[in-house]
């Protein structure tokens, strides 16, 4: 077996190792947050959008945050602050006591 063969085999084990914590920790968070650059799950979410005159800028403040990310030796976050102009899907998967500030009917191209 090459020393390529053994990166394969073990970047696909992370990958299994992800999706199976993924589908354990799914069920503890009440947002599920994609951004071109990542996937997050957290609890209390703050989303704003300033329009630039080429682009949209999104600023996201997430906290008790889960990032899907198989590099990184824990992936349980306090909080984190997320800069982008990309697209920012946002699914609300539980409801609940948890405040949140995330405007109803948000989208990207609302002016």
């Amino acid at each position: 077996m090459s020393h390529i063969d053994d990166l394969e085999d073990y970047d696909a084990e992370l990958e299994l190792r992800l999706k199976k914590e993924y589908a354990t920790v799914f069920g503890m968070f009440r947002f599920c947050v994609l951004t071109a650059e990542a996937t997050y799950l957290c609890n209390r979410l703050e989303m704003s959008r300033t329009d630039q005159p080429s682009y949209p800028f999104v600023h996201l403040v997430m906290e008790d945050v889960w990032v899907w990310d198989k590099n990184r030796p824990s992936r349980i976050i306090p909080r984190t602050e997320v800069h982008t102009t990309q697209d920012v899907t946002v699914e609300e998967l539980k409801t609940g006591d948890v405040d949140t500030t995330l405007p109803i009917g948000f989208e990207l191209g609302d002016e």
